[in-house]
């Protein structure tokens, strides 16, 4: 083991973060790029794209809980996590570097037309980020101590992995999507690659031991599938949304009704549900739940503001509703609003997390440090419904907002890690990605119903605004099981 690692120094934080960043960049290149390189390069259809889209929410419920799986109970090439890591980002060098070549590939392959090809590398793209990025975040709880540590792990993590971040789309601004897919492949691979040679894993990780003297050594699915109660409507609602739109059938309001009120049915069971005397892994599991639920919320407020921020500068900012006819020289100038106000919330994304969240976190708590983050973020979302009439609010109200977002993308990570068996990692942040990608179905399906049949697109931040103060009341009710310690140790 490097000195470095035995010391947990910043340069050693910096090159655990490196794996995560990697997969984020891919990420941040497929989301500025992939649209735009299907459409104006190789002509597909907008069903097309929403087609090759449509499977990543589905990559990330199955491919991150799968390889989260493997990755817990396998070791080779010197690790569990590294051999995924490596071929993850390996995987995805090479999808981005097809992507501009999916017209080549067809040809040499003899293939007519360049749908099928285009949809097999992007796809590969999606499952190549999902088979990485599990394992990155797994790997910093396998090598970081439990309490200040870990949380300086998971924030210089986002630290890192957003400031590149940032960058893919200043490459992707100042030159073009081209110069962002090439430097993205090369990226990708060197930061995947590198820190393999410098992070050395547990042969054991954590609770091993204790399982071996347990009853139950394997992975129960029943239990597994228990332990997401509080996302059960979420699951029902994705799987009738997404069914409905497959069948071209219209949404069925009494259905939507039905979800909502087993969705607060079993969030208000997992609020409600006292530890007792239960075991110290039973506890864990009742306090995840209870993340999971506070943790939902919040992405359906930042999904839908992800999703239809364009729309409301569109209404309330131009002032033009659906099916206006705009000038083509007003449609620049609302995606340069649109574009500038995520640069900002990214930009506070990238700075916090190491710099500000942690040493707050040191002196009062994860869990209350993110709380209030979180409810800054909902008065952020407030002063955007009544106030964010002009870009030079929207720009300032961003700022505000990007507080929230660092400790999104941050903090639950060190909070979860804490909550579940250390033997299980690779699981268990395979379940807690779910609590991102089933809301995130859920914001755009059921809130996309409702905005498009809104003549005021202030429904956007009503409904964030609403959801972002439910789950900071949410994450008030968690305790950290560290936190007395995280005092302690200043």
């Amino acid at each position: 083991m490097l000195e470095i690692q035995k010391k947990l120094t910043n340069t050693f934080y910096v090159i655990l973060s490196l794996p995560a960043t990697a997969m984020g960049f891919a990420l941040s290149v497929q989301i500025s790029a992939l649209s735009w390189i299907l459409t104006s390069k190789y002509g597909l259809e907008i069903h097309d794209v929403g087609l090759v889209w449509a499977a990543g929410p589905i990559a990330g419920i199955l491919g991150q809980i799968i390889f989260g799986v493997i990755s817990d109970k396998v070791w080779f090439w010197g690790g569990r996590r590294r051999p995924f890591i490596i071929i993850g980002g390996v995987l995805a060098s090479l999808a981005l570097l097809a992507l501009p070549n999916i017209d080549v590939i067809s040809s040499t392959l003899g293939f007519n037309g360049n749908l099928g090809v285009a949809i097999a590398v992007a796809l590969s793209l999606d499952l190549a980020i999902n088979v990485g990025f599990n394992p990155t975040r797994s790997i910093i709880a396998d090598v970081t101590p439990e309490g200040v540590e870990r949380t300086k792990g998971y924030t210089w993590m986002q630290t890192i992995s957003g400031t590149f971040g940032v960058l893919a789309y200043v490459i992707g601004a100042v030159w073009d999507n081209y110069v962002l897919i090439y430097t993205g492949a090369v990226l990708v691979f060197i930061l995947s690659i590198f820190p393999a040679f410098f992070i050395e894993e547990p042969r054991k990780l954590g609770g091993e031991e204790e399982q071996k003297g347990s009853v139950k050594t394997k992975t129960n699915w029943l239990e597994i599938f228990n332990d997401i109660r509080p996302l059960w409507g979420f699951l029902l609602y994705a799987v009738y949304a997404i069914t409905a739109r497959l069948m071209n059938a219209k949404p069925n309001k009494y259905m939507i009704y039905f979800t909502i009120v087993i969705t607060l049915y079993f969030i208000l069971e997992a609020l409600l549900k006292k530890s007792g005397n239960a075991n110290k892994i039973e506890k864990g599991r009742i306090e995840f739940r209870k993340v999971l639920a506070a943790h939902s919320f919040t992405w359906i407020g930042v999904q839908t503001m992800f999703v239809y921020m364009f729309a409301y500068v569109q209404y309330k900012v131009y002032g033009y509703t659906d099916g206006s006819a705009i000038p083509e020289n007003v449609n620049i100038e609302m995606g340069h609003v649109v574009s500038i106000s995520f640069l900002i919330l990214n930009a506070v994304g990238a700075i916090l997390p190491a710099f500000v969240l942690e040493p707050v976190a040191r002196k009062i708590g994860r869990v209350r440090t993110h709380a209030i983050s979180i409810t800054t973020m909902a008065f952020g979302y407030a002063g955007m419904l009544f106030f964010g009439f002009s870009p030079i609010v929207i720009y300032i109200l961003m700022a505000v907002l990007g507080i929230g977002w660092a400790s999104t993308i941050s903090l639950p990570f060190a909070i979860m890690s804490q909550k579940v068996e250390q033997s299980k990692m690779g699981l268990y942040m395979g379940l807690f990605n779910l609590s991102v990608v089933l809301p995130q179905l859920v914001a755009s399906f059921g809130v996309g119903e409702a905005v498009s049949a809104a003549q005021d697109k202030s429904l956007i931040f009503v409904i964030a605004t609403v959801t972002l103060a439910v789950s900071a009341v949410l994450w008030f009710t968690i305790k950290d099981n560290d936190e007395k310690g995280l005092q302690n140790e200043n």
